[in-house]
Parts: C-alpha cells; sequence; structure tokens
C-alpha cells in the first residue's frame, strides 16, 4: 500500500519463462500489494514457472488473444481486486522494476494520474540497444502524434505505464485493439478525455530473451499508430466518430 492505495502490478507475459524470475525478484513488496500474471497461450514453462514462484494471481488464455487482448484481462482482474494504482510491467526484464516505487509516488500523491518510462528521456534508448531504426522510427511517430493529438510526450510506445484507478474506469480500454496498437489507443483516450500524463527516465535492455517485434509488424505497427492519431484528431474536431472514445 502506498498511504492507504492498493498497488498491483501486472505481467503481460507470453514465453517469458527465461526471464520472470529475474522480472519478480526485483519487485519491491514493501509497496506493492498484488501481482497479477497474464499468460497468453505460451508454449514454454511460464505459468508452471509463475506458479513456483509465489504469483497467487495468473490468469492463462488457451488461445493467444494478442498484447492488447492479454492487457485487457490484466487491467479487468487489477480493478476486480481493488487496485488503485495499477502498474504494467513487462516480465522480459527489459524494463525496470526499480522503478516502481517513483511510479507510484507520483500517482499516490496525485502529481499525475498516468506515469510512463521513459527510454527517450536521456540516452536510455541507444545505450541500452534500441536498434536505430527503431529509434529512428520512434522519434519521427512520436513528433507526429504530438502534433496531431495536441500533446507533449518524449513517446508514446515504451511498454512500462502505471495507471490510476480512475484512469482506467474511465477510458474505453476494453474496446481497443488486442494487438500492439492497443497502447497508443489507450493513450490517445487517456489524452482525449483531458488526463495528465508524467513520464520518468527508464534504462532499458536489449537482449535476444527481450520481446520485440519485426520489421514488417513494425511498419504495420507504425501505421496503425498514425491512424489512431488522424481518428484522434478529427473526433476532437467533430468531423469524426470513434468506438474509442
Amino acid at each position: 500500500m502506498y498511504k492507504g492505495k492498493k498497488v498491483v502490478v501486472v505481467l503481460p507475459a507470453y514465453n517469458a519463462a527465461l526471464t520472470l524470475q529475474k522480472t519478480y525478484d526485483e519487485i519491491p513488496f514493501d509497496l506493492v500489494d498484488e501481482v497479477i500474471l497474464c499468460d497468453d497461450a505460451s508454449k514454454d514453462n511460464t505459468v508452471a514457472l509463475a506458479s513456483q514462484i509465489g504469483i497467487k494471481h495468473i490468469i492463462k488464455h488457451e488461445k493467444n488473444k494478442g498484447y492488447g487482448g492479454n492487457q485487457k484481462s490484466l487491467y479487468n482482474k487489477a480493478l476486480e481486486l481493488g487496485g488503485d494504482i495499477v502498474i504494467m510491467l513487462h516480465p522480459d526484464y527489459q524494463y525496470t522494476p526499480l522503478l516502481i516505487p517513483s511510479m507510484v509516488n507520483i500517482i499516490g500523491d496525485d502529481l499525475y494520474p498516468v506515469v510512463l518510462g521513459s527510454r527517450i528521456l536521456g540516452k536510455g534508448a541507444l545505450k541500452g540497444g534500441m536498434p536505430m531504426y527503431k529509434y529512428i522510427a520512434n522519434r519521427f511517430l512520436t513528433m507526429t502524434q504530438n502534433l496531431l493529438v495536441n500533446y507533449k510526450l518524449s513517446e508514446y510506445h515504451t511498454g512500462y505505464r502505471a495507471f490510476s484507478k480512475e484512469v482506467l474506469q474511465a477510458i474505453k480500454y476494453n474496446h481497443n485493439s488486442d494487438d500492439f496498437i492497443f497502447d497508443n489507443e489507450m493513450l490517445s483516450q487517456i489524452i482525449y478525455k483531458g488526463f495528465d500524463i508524467g513520464e520518468v527516465t527508464c534504462p532499458t535492455k536489449y537482449f535476444d530473451e527481450a520481446s520485440s517485434i519485426n520489421f514488417s509488424r513494425s511498419m504495420k505497427y507504425g501505421l496503425g499508430v498514425l491512424g489512431v492519431s488522424v481518428t484522434h484528431l478529427m473526433c476532437k474536431l467533430g468531423i469524426g466518430s470513434s468506438k474509442l472514445y
């Protein structure tokens, strides 16, 4: 708990057996009340390992629902458990759990209702091994998104995110895509609703076991991101509509 607020960490897992233990061991359990893991039909022993290391709340998808579908299950469960502050942490150890206290403090002290762990603030992305083409694409997409949605973030593409209960209850995240574009749809919804977003500098690691998408899926993702931002702008101007808002 933090100042009477229940803290829940959610882990969207897919073939995470090689890195789950390392990630779990760094979670600060003096602050975190519950951990939920959702396994998206992994082909390894992620579920067995999660149970072995003591994760009580394990959701298992019998069929792969995608990254967005995984998050929907996790946030629904976190709200069901009464979570006041919900942090999404990838169990592939690409993002450090050691930033959880900072993210909890920011939301718990009502500074921002949403906090992103940014790889772009400072030099964390390239120093951590982000491929140059991904870095350039990240910068281009973020610049374009900032213009279209009339906001200013250092990046929209980090997978390290923390939310207050009020934010999760206010947006229609269950209407979002089940694919990777879910993350950007969620940020669009948050900005559309008028919630402020804070960012903290986050070191990151790129290595063989860390999850990533290939070039063709990255291209599809990039086009989807631009589509979300254009739709956001059109809805704000009153010349479009979307089930997301």
